[in-house]
């Protein structure tokens, strides 16, 4: 059985989810399909949840009517029996009721959770009714029934895997199993969410749960690209990666998927493949746990960075002093992106400014402290094992009119990084487009 994901704009209309349906029963295969909200609509209820926090509850109910009204718009061009029309229509009067239901007065997150997770409760039931009338052999999978986090908000493998069977097992004459994602309940059993990645995440656990011969997950963008095609002229999509290739092009701007999202995957060797619901014949991205020797697959770039240098000769042959740095960072739940040393001084990046004054202050015990602003890490990825040669060299070649504030290599061995002015980005990425990928 695949795991198949689609989000928000893929479901965004009634269009759209006609044509998802298309795509899911195309080849008669049982499938466990992952819906995210109508796009837009997590956005609505967090706009709700504002109001409702502010003790605005006419605010609040003036959203609600606006998603009510889209809803039931969208009704009709769906479904075509009107049965069915009028069974979609009272789910949604109930759920619409439901978020009327809250309160301004003790507002809490908790309610809020319960609130974010309505979208993937509608768009998943107005699926499955479809598929019904299409003729379908499907069932909607409740998401709360089985994901669940533990106490560290971390996903609960466990329980995941032995109740996704069950629900599983339990209609096992169904074709196409639907289910929300995102959405999950934590520890003390209430409703919540996963948070990082949403969908992405939530189809990358199930795969691993069932032992899924190959995660899917659909976007409108054709796989991850050697570039960003938005910014870099002649770009191609990268057919194949490795996990740890995907996840530091993930990390380093390559929207299309979440870092955390593919380490269940890795974890049980379920391939995980991109697919653009634009172009549904279209090869995608292969992404799993075999590498290709020598070969640089992508780069890209994360920009709004800032370096910060602590130089200081207590630091010559002391020891303690990295931990001291460090500590002030953790203080502040601040991560660090690069680092470098040298024997006199530390040099980091930061994504995370909000308590960049209060960082400084405290590093300022420690040496004099300079900082950089408006900076941009450029990511090589690839076969970077050190014994290569010449890799290096091409990338350091291509940015030789580019100043270079700091390099990063070793802790990987898919990654080589490059922090630059931000305004050199551009320029950065389109000469090592031309030098890695163009042969110019």
């Amino acid at each position: 059985m695949k795991v198949l994901k689609f989000g928000g704009t893929s479901v965004g209309s009634p269009q759209r989810m006609k044509d998802v349906c298309r795509l899911i029963t195309a080849d008669n295969q049982r499938k466990l399909v992952v819906l995210s909200a109508m796009s837009g609509t997590t956005n609505s209820l967090v706009e709700i949840a504002q109001y409702l926090y502010g003790g605005n509850k006419a605010g609040a109910d003036d959203v609600i009517n606006r998603l009510r009204a889209k809803y039931y718009a969208h009704v009709p061009d769906l479904l075509s029996r009107k049965e069915n029309q009028d069974d979609v229509q009272k789910f949604l009067e109930d759920k619409f009721s439901y978020l009327q239901s809250f309160s301004k007065d003790n507002f809490t997150e908790k309610e809020e959770k319960i609130i974010l997770a309505q979208g993937e409760l509608i768009s998943t039931y107005m699926v499955t009714c479809y598929l019904k009338e299409q003729g379908v052999k499907a069932t909607l999978l409740p998401a709360l029934d089985f994901m669940k986090t533990d106490a560290d908000a971390e996903p609960d493998m466990n329980f995941i895997t032995e109740h996704a069977a069950k629900a599983l097992e339990s209609v096992p004459d169904m074709q196409i199993f639907i289910t929300q994602g995102f959405i999950c309940r934590n520890a003390q059993n209430d409703i919540d969410n996963l948070q990082r990645g949403g969908s992405d995440y939530t189809a990358s656990i199930l795969g691993a749960a069932i032992k899924a011969d190959e995660i899917q997950i659909w976007t409108d963008i054709d796989g991850m690209h050697n570039n960003d095609p938005r910014v870099v002229d002649n770009t191609q999509p990268v057919r194949h990666l490795h996990f740890e290739e995907a996840a530091e092009l993930a990390y380093f701007g390559a929207k299309i998927l979440h870092p955390t999202c593919i380490q269940p995957a890795k974890a049980a060797n379920i391939p995980v493949r991109l697919l653009n619901t634009m172009e549904p014949n279209a090869p995608g991205t292969l992404i799993d746990n075999h590498s290709e020797p020598g070969r640089i697959a992508a780069v890209a770039a994360k920009e709004n960075i800032t370096a910060i240098k602590i130089k200081s000769s207590r630091m010559l042959l002391a020891h303690g002093f990295l931990k001291k740095i460090f500590e002030v960072f953790e203080s502040y739940r601040t991560s660090i992106d690069m680092i470098c040393t040298s024997e006199v001084g530390v040099s980091m990046s930061v994504d995370n400014t909000k308590h960049l004054e209060d960082i400084v202050a405290e590093l300022k015990k420690y040496g004099t402290v300079t900082v950089d602003k408006d900076m941009c890490i450029i990511c090589v990825v690839g076969d970077m094992v050190w014994e290569n040669l010449g890799f290096e060299s091409r990338a350091l070649d291509a940015l030789a009119d580019i100043p270079v504030r700091m390099i990063s290599y070793g802790g990987s061995n898919y990654n080589i990084s490059f922090l630059v002015k931000g305004t050199d980005k551009k320029a950065a990425l389109q000469h090592l487009s031309n030098v890695l990928f163009n042969n110019k």
